[in-house]
């Protein structure tokens, strides 16, 4: 079983990340674009014996516990049957 963890900073949160790099796209001609968050993107690959349910709880943990900072980030699990 594969799943995503995709990890990004809370909106309330300053990303000067983001906005480096919004002011290198407008830089290099991309007005168009108002606004850039960056984040982290993990796939994880679990053993087959690992059910759907399991696998958001582990996942869920792992998460909280190394990928995202629950203080300043937040995180979203894809679970890919």
């Amino acid at each position: 079983m594969k799943a995503s963890v995709t990890v990004s900073l809370k909106k309330t949160v300053l990303d000067p990340q983001g906005k480096t790099i919004l002011s290198a796209l407008h830089s290099l001609g991309h007005a168009d674009v108002a606004d850039v968050r960056q984040g982290k993107y993990f796939e994880v690959t679990l053993g087959e014996a690992v059910n759907s349910e399991k696998a958001r709880e582990l996942l869920e943990r792992i998460a909280k516990d190394v990928l995202a900072n629950p203080v300043i980030e937040e995180y979203q699990i894809q679970i890919e049957e």
